[in-house]
């Protein structure tokens, strides 16, 4: 079963999900679960299509915002938009979950939502170090 880290009640991040996840992911009560992992960074990963298809047919929402290094401007923004707009518990995931806690935790401060003090310690909590690319 995949690593499903909880950073708030309304958005977690996970490593690369696995077709047989996505069952999990519902049944944990996530809603919209977004795609950060560009297709074919790995051969083994599952395309984006195929996670979308067993998203859709578990009943939930997909997104896939693709990030390579950094997030840029838009990719955060989009993101921001999709968790915004969605009232449920958000997935965010890619290859080992950072691309997908620093593509909200950058929102979460450009938007003033959080502060980068309380940001750094929820994604030291999940097991990641957002001092790089807070301030």
């Amino acid at each position: 079963m995949t690593d499903f880290r909880k950073v708030t009640d309304q958005f977690s991040v996970a490593p690369q999900l696995e077709l047989g996840d996505i069952a999990a992911a519902a049944a944990a009560g996530f809603t919209l679960i977004i795609n950060n992992r560009p297709d074919g960074e790995s051969p083994d990963q599952p395309s984006s299509e195929l996670v979308e298809k067993e998203v859709r047919k578990a009943g939930l929402d997909y997104r896939h915002v693709p990030v390579r290094g950094m997030p840029t401007q838009d990719q955060i923004d989009e993101e921001q938009g999709y968790i915004e707009a969605h009232p449920g518990p958000v997935l965010a995931f890619c290859r080992s979950g950072t691309r997908s806690i620093v593509t909200w935790s950058v929102g979460q401060y450009q938007s003033g939502q959080r502060q980068a003090d309380d940001l750094k310690a929820l994604g030291a909590a999940a097991g990641y170090d957002l001092s790089g690319v807070l301030p």
